[in-house]
């Protein structure tokens, strides 16, 4: 991925601001990513790769290696199973009552 290319789509965090972010404060847990902009609070998609961003903050080129379409596409699908479970899980709350 690119350095613009974004990470967090539902706050529109991009790989640039979360690598200056990590490389800055170096985040002693992958869950202070998310004071970068709420990086990781929205869908919870980004979070494994917030923690790769974390782990890796002192190399200065470090990159996801998966191409923007590709982890868009991963991210459609993982949404797309939530709703899934999410509606499965609605379905049985309400038959249960």
């Amino acid at each position: 991925m690119k350095p613009d290319d974004e990470i967090c789509y539902c706050y529109h965090v991009s790989l640039r601001k979360l690598r200056n972010y990590a490389r800055r404060e170096r985040p002693r847990h992958a869950s202070q990513m998310s004071e970068c902009l709420g990086a990781g609070t929205g869908c919870g998609w980004c979070i494994p790769f917030l923690r790769q961003i974390a782990e890796h903050a002192a190399e200065a080129d470090f990159t996801l290696d998966q191409s923007p379409e590709a982890y868009a596409a991963a991210r459609a699908e993982y949404r797309e199973r939530r709703a899934a479970e999410k509606q499965a899980g609605d379905r049985k709350e309400g038959g249960e009552a």
